[in-house]
């Protein structure tokens, strides 16, 4: 066995990699930059955890999404592996904490969000890491094409610059082939080098229906695919009235979204996991980092933004290799609120001025003040106060970042956290006479590494234990804070505002109308491609995901719900095909009457022509004129 195959075996229990993860493993150990595209559940983690826990020194892993961050750094310490990560919420004094046991603790791996990487002081003391891979998560984020464009992540270069010796590792699910050429430019990759296994997914049978009726149809759906599923909408709202609808009928359901408390969300996430409930309704907020294998179902019930997000939520079913479903459902108004949410996603470039003076003046910074700084920030108190709606502030908000001058995180919702602010001599004389020895002993029994770092706790759990209420347990550690015992930072579910850049004196001179136009621009192209996959009837759907994706050359799947609709005429593909080219080119001149159109294609029987026929006219591919006659109404 390869030391990694014994790495991965030690701390992971598998035999034996995935494929391509083994390919890029050598590929950076060889000291190349490496794009890895591996589709959802396809353990794109695993690359860079095992290679560099074969190496000296720590790796800088760079990911947007801090729950995936948490999750990872404690199933990283479960393993007994050294693991911290850097983000939104934290204090400057918890920060500097962690870089300086990242620097003498023999940590391995580094979490940090690309907002940080803009900070002064995270720089200079990176100087003295010993860094041994730059991972990119997300890698999409870097390309103004990708799906979900940062422009914090263009700090990854200067990153580069400052260690030139060391290989970068680009991840990412969803990337169209632009966007795979971007991720290389804009990483500064020596040589362009991609790695990637195919997106085609054979055992996910994608269907789409525009209906009215959709609740009569998922439950009809649920019925008759047993298994554990997942329902995609699109506000929280949705969530909790379907999950409840669904209980009333008798199905295990419960609902997800980010504005749940992280304790709730990490429940629900876990009885859907062991499956003490079948059916989470859920927004986009649920599924990233989760490797359920045997989801049967992914249903959605809004149409998403993009390709992008559909493939990779679709993708979450099926990941044990065994047959799974994929059904979109929309209808008109569907279509509709997609483009109304377009409209609303760009306000007046003047109202966004307005709105970024006005939250300055909320959140009380002043002119020339605010730089690198975070502040929580409640976004319903200030448009009650501002009156503002909820909706046109926050689309001002990703303008503003877009221009680079904010970052704005609403899914923060932080745990508390404590680290013992005294060394072992004084804490002890403290026990002695405080009365507060018992609370202190529970607390050092049950979180262990308290006096190096901060360290996340559970006022209900520590409440539980020690028979008081919750309140109680806050109320005790905020006087041993003011007593300057522990350090003491309360949980949070506020939202955070990091400013890039000092408060001016006008903002109009700093905001990028190109830029927010160039965005605008992408989204309409990828919300018509959205419109286009769900509206097709010709096409297989694997192959419209997988051409969108750059796979060309692509076999039908067979199994989609075009795909069936063709194998029920009881035709051959070559017949299917060749008939229905015939008809397009004849039609594509002039109109025919039905007679004469069955007539003219003499190399099949009329029956056979007379059922592609058919199939045309239900798939909306042609049309009967004023004239009685069929033409052609779609290339």
């Amino acid at each position: 066995m390869s030391i990694y195959t014994d790495i991965l075996f030690k701390y992971w229990g598998y035999n034996e990699f995935r494929n391509p993860q083994d390919i890029i493993i050598e590929s950076i150990a060889s000291g190349k930059d490496t794009l890895g595209l591996m589709p959802t559940g396809g353990g794109k983690s695993i690359t860079f955890q095992v290679y560099s826990m074969s190496v000296e020194g720590v790796c800088l892993v760079v990911t947007p999404l801090i729950a995936l961050m948490k999750d990872q750094v404690e199933n990283l310490k479960k393993k007994k592996i050294k693991a911290a990560a850097i983000y939104s919420g934290m204090t400057k004094y918890e920060i500097e904490i962690t870089l300086n046991n990242v620097i003498n603790g023999g940590y391995k791996f580094l979490y940090i969000s690309p907002e940080r990487l803009k900070n002064y002081y995270f720089k200079q003391m990176m100087k003295n890491m010993n860094v041994n891979l730059i991972t990119i998560d997300e890698a999409h984020c870097i390309s103004q094409w990708g799906y979900d464009f940062r422009p914090s992540y263009l700090e990854i270069v200067e990153i580069r610059e400052m260690l030139p010796d060391i290989p970068v590792l680009a991840l990412t699910a969803t990337a169209t082939p632009e966007v795979v050429l971007d991720i290389q430019n804009k990483l500064n990759f020596k040589e362009y080098n991609v790695i990637q296994k195919s997106f085609e997914r054979k055992n996910l049978i994608y269907s789409v229906a525009k209906i009215e009726d959709k609740i009569n149809i998922l439950f009809r759906l649920l019925n008759k695919v047993p298994g554990s599923g997942v329902i995609y909408v699109r506000n929280r709202k949705k969530t909790k009235e379907y999950a409840l609808l669904l209980q009333k009928f008798g199905v295990a359901a419960d609902f997800y979204h980010a504005g749940l408390e992280s304790k709730q969300r990490e429940e629900k996430q876990n009885d859907w996991q062991n499956n003490k409930i079948r059916i989470m309704v859920c927004t986009n907020a649920f599924g990233m980092g989760i490797d359920k294998p045997d989801v049967r179902l992914v249903v959605h019930l809004d149409l998403p933004d993009s390709l992008e997000a559909y493939f990779q939520e679709a993708g979450r079913a099926g990941r044990d290799g065994k047959k799974a479903n994929a059904f979109l459902l929309f209808n008109g108004t569907d279509v509709a609120q997609l483009k109304k949410n377009l409209t609303m996603s760009f306000p007046d470039l003047k109202k966004v001025e307005n709105i970024y003076n006005d939250i300055c003046s909320y959140l009380k910074i002043p002119f020339f003040a605010g730089e690198d700084t975070d502040f929580t920030f409640d976004v319903f108190d200030f448009v009650s106060k501002f009156h503002y709606d909820v909706v046109t502030t926050i689309n001002s908000l990703k303008l503003l970042e877009i221009s680079e001058i904010l970052s704005y995180d609403s899914d923060v919702n932080s745990t508390s956290r404590i680290m013992i602010a005294c060394n072992r001599d004084e804490l002890y004389s403290f026990q002695i006479f405080s009365g507060l020895d018992d609370f202190l002993k529970t607390i050092l029994r049950t979180y262990t590494g308290v006096f190096t770092d901060f360290v996340n706790i559970s006022e209900d759990y520590l409440a539980k234990i020690l028979n008081i209420t919750p309140q109680k347990v806050y109320e005790l550690l905020k006087e041993l804070n003011q007593r300057n015992i522990i350090n003491f930072i309360p949980k949070s579910k506020h939202p955070i505002i990091h400013f890039f850049v000092p408060r001016p004196d006008d903002i109009s001179r700093l905001i990028d109308d190109v830029k927010i136009n160039e965005h605008k621009q992408r989204i309409v192209y990828r919300l018509e491609s959205m419109l286009s996959y769900a509206t097709s009837s010709n096409k297989c759907r694997s192959q419209q995901l997988l051409s969108y994706f750059g796979e060309k050359n692509t076999k039908p799947c067979g199994h989609c719900d075009i795909c069936n609709s063709k194998n029920s005429l009881g035709l051959t593909k070559y017949e299917f095909e060749t008939i229905g080219l015939s008809i397009k080119n004849i039609l594509s001149e002039n109109p025919e009457l039905l007679r004469d159109l069955v007539n003219s294609i003499t190399d099949f029987e009329s029956n056979k022509v007379a059922k592609v026929v058919q199939w045309c006219l239900d798939n909306s591919r042609i049309e009967y004129d004023k004239e009685r006659k069929l033409r052609w109404i779609k290339n």
